[in-house]
Formats: structure tokens, sequence, C-alpha cells
């Protein structure tokens, strides 16, 4: 185990040096000037030459390359083009804002999921197994950018229950929580009821029956356990693509996280502040991938990881 996380750190490296050295030169490929952007289209070309050198983009891209590399290697991930702030302060202010999301969005989702597919697996054909089963099937074919304007005409416009907008006001987390829950929920509901159906029918568990325990001590004592396993994984998975996948909801509702960040970088072609976010992005997901892989193999001894 030891031996395999070290392995999978290791390659953290290469993967990142990879996706950034990626990101780097696509930044500066897409059109758009950031000088055009920040003075306009009509500065004098003297004053555009001048902040060009003032921001190191006269460079070759190349010296430009090495230079962010450097950086890197010293902890600092550079400077802001737009406001002059280092990139690290800017993502320490977002960064705390979509953990908030994203862990409040999972618990939601968890919360929701677990008795759901309880329920769907345990009570086939029932009325309400069938009403879990169009949530989740209404929950996935729902996207973000679909049910989170619904959700805000609905319970901050219509019914203002909630606020519109920011992270500020009591209740401003609920909404945008919930719309990245509802699509997660659904998922992990089909997860749960298709892994307790798979260990309802193992033989360990007739054994169990024969043995004279009764079905729902059996199910809580050996199937409960075993099914988990698959849904821990997609878990951890869904739990890192939640972090990086929550820039279209933190749009709609203007909270002030690392997709609102990263997209007015994108659109101010602020390019150390979108290689700051893809690192970070990065660095997560890979981070929580592995300690996925390492609980997975935690729950289950007959797993092992030789490297």
């Amino acid at each position: 185990m030891r031996r395999y996380a070290a392995w999978r750190l290791l390659m953290f490296v290469p993967t990142l040096l990879g996706l950034l050295t990626l990101v780097f030169f696509l930044n500066r490929a897409m059109p758009g000037d950031p000088v055009d952007i920040m003075l306009g289209e009509n500065a004098p070309l003297e004053k555009q030459a001048e902040l060009r050198h003032v921001l190191h983009l006269d460079e070759p891209l190349t010296r430009q390359y090495v230079d962010y590399l450097a950086g890197l290697a010293t902890g600092h991930l550079g400077t802001s083009i737009r406001n002059q702030e280092p990139v690290i302060e800017e993502l320490d202010r977002a960064f705390p804002q979509t953990a908030r999301l994203g862990c409040s969005a999972m618990l939601l989702a968890c919360l929701i999921a677990f008795p759901f597919g309880l329920i769907a697996a345990r009570r086939k054909n029932s009325l309400s197994a069938r009403t879990v089963n169009f949530y989740s099937s209404a929950g996935l074919s729902l996207p973000s950018f679909f049910l989170g304007p619904l959700l805000l005409m609905a319970f901050a416009v219509q019914l203002p229950w909630f606020p519109v907008s920011g992270a500020d006001e009591p209740g401003s987390l609920f909404l945008p929580a919930l719309t990245l829950a509802v699509p997660m929920s659904a998922l992990l509901t089909r997860i749960i009821k298709a892994s307790l159906g798979e260990e309802e029918d193992r033989e360990y568990m007739r054994t169990a029956l024969m043995k004279g325990l009764s079905n729902r001590s059996a199910f809580r004592k050996h199937a409960l356990q075993n099914a988990m396993l698959p849904v821990v994984t997609v878990i951890g998975l869904q739990f890192g693509a939640l972090l990086t996948g929550a820039i279209l909801t933190e749009k709609i509702f203007r909270w002030p996280g690392l997709g609102t960040l990263v997209l007015n970088a994108i659109s101010g072609r602020d390019y150390p502040v979108v290689q700051g976010v893809v690192l970070l992005f990065a660095v997560v997901t890979l981070l929580v991938n592995l300690a996925t892989d390492l609980l997975y193999a935690w729950l289950d001894p007959r797993v092992r990881y030789d490297g």
C-alpha cells in the first residue's frame, strides 16, 4: 500500500507538468490579446508596447514557459495580468468558497441518495421505489445550466425564500448546492440500487439466511458493507469532478469561487490565473483519486496494490 501511494505521488509530477504545458501553450493560442483587452484596441502603440513589456508578453514563448516553470519550482504561481495581485492570493480567496460549495453539494447528494437507493433496492415494484426510479432518471436528465436557473426562478424570484446570488446572505449556499447535488444524487441512487441488488443475490447471503439470520440482519451485516465499495469509488471520483465542474453553477449564482475566477480570467486572457486554477484543479483531482483508491483497499482487504 505504501509503495503504491508513493508511486502515485511520484507520478503526479509528470502528469502535472504535461497538463500545465498543454494549458500554457493553448492559453496563448486563444484569439485575443490581454493588452488590447486592458487598454482597448485604439490605444497608442507605444502604450501597448510598454504594457506588453511590463507584463513580459513581448518575450519569446519558450522564455515565458521556462520562467513559469522556474516560478513554480519556488512556489510562485505568477502575478495576475488584470490586477497585478499574486495568483496564490486569488486562489486563496476563491478555493475555500468552491470547497464549501462542493462539500455541501456532496453531503446533500449523499443524504438524498442513500435512503433513496435503499428504498429502490429493498422495496422493489412499490410506489415509493417507482418514485425513486423516476427521480433518478429525471435527475440525470437535468443539466446544471437548466436546473440552476429553474431553481433560481422558483425559489429566489417567484418565492423569495433564498438569495438570488452571492455567498454572504443566510441561505445563499442552498440553491447552488442543490443544483449540483440533484444529478449527483440521481447517479448515486442508481449505483446504490444496482450494487445492493447484486449483493442480495450472492451466495453468502443465501448462506447467512440458511444459518438462521433474518433477511434484515443479513442485509445489514453483510450485503450493505460490501455494496458500499463501488459507491465509495463513485463518490470519490465524482467529488473531484464536482469541484472542477461547478463552473457553470458558480456563474449562474454568482458564487465567488474558482469557477467564477477562471471564467473571468479566460475572458480577460489572464494567463497566470487560468494556469493557477488548472494546477489547483489537477492537484485536487489527483489527490482525491488517490485517497479513493486507498480507502477502497482499506474497506476491502482483498484489494492489494503492488505499484
